[in-house]
């Protein structure tokens, strides 16, 4: 189960989608202010745009063959146990958890933030149990002193060890667009779905919407060039 919900762990939101409607058509909106509504909106966003930033790092800072880069199958030839790997183990899903949150929150709906929360921490209890199994059989004593002082989830900098390996924009461009875009593309969803609840008089939010659109273009952009060009490509990295 675990090794299936891996591999298919990319189409999660598509479950967001459908689970977050009728959330969204049972809260009456009528009762919270335009102040704190716009106050929840920076909050919602500030929360997800963390969580797309603790994305970019890990990947930006993360060598080829180490764990947590892989997306169809396990694979690690070394295991990273080195900057932000030394204060979480599993940075890419707080990144993810922290987008979830952000949206979740962005509802409105409290008991959609909490049943949201739960059914990521089981799904990716899941999949963390089996990448756990893996690195355990692969690396032995090494994956478990590293697991036994570094948190499964939430960071600690206690036992902070920088990386040696710089920023590298170019693999964050090449590998990050879609995470970017799904996020952007959920809150414009989101947004559309109370405009629609509330009956509002422009369904559509333009700010959101000419922001989706500038993303959609750089996502075809930055696409094109990785399937038809090396300018992405940097030796060390995936």
């Amino acid at each position: 189960m675990g090794n299936l919900l891996f591999k298919y762990r990319g189409q999660i939101p598509v479950l967001l989608f459908l689970l977050v409607i009728p959330f969204i058509f049972q809260t009456d909106y009528a009762v919270f202010s335009k102040t704190l509504i716009q106050k929840n909106n920076i909050v919602s966003f500030m929360i997800s745009f963390l969580g797309i930033l603790i994305r970019f790092y890990t990947v930006g800072k993360t060598p080829a063959g180490t764990s947590g880069r892989n997306r169809k199958k396990q694979i690690a030839t070394k295991l990273n146990t080195q900057g932000i790997y030394s204060i979480t183990r599993n940075p890419l899903y707080f990144g993810n958890y922290l987008i979830w949150l952000g949206i979740s929150i962005y509802s409105l709906n409290t008991f959609f933030t909490i049943i949201l929360s739960v059914f990521f921490f089981i799904y990716y209890g899941k999949i963390i149990k089996t990448e756990e199994e893996y690195l355990l059989n692969k690396f032995g004593n090494t994956y478990l002193d590293w697991k036994n002082k570094t948190p499964k989830f939430f960071p600690s900098f206690k036992n902070y060890k920088p990386e040696k390996y710089s920023f590298s924009i170019k693999t964050v461009l090449k590998r990050e667009y879609s995470s970017v875009l799904a996020t952007v593309f959920t809150f414009f969803y989101i947004d559309t779905l109370i405009n629609v609840k509330i009956k509002a008089n422009d369904i559509i939010n333009d700010q959101i919407l000419i922001i989706l659109i500038i993303t959609i273009i750089s996502t075809l952009i930055l696409r094109t060039i990785k399937k038809k060009t090396t300018i992405l490509n940097q030796k060390g990295r995936t």
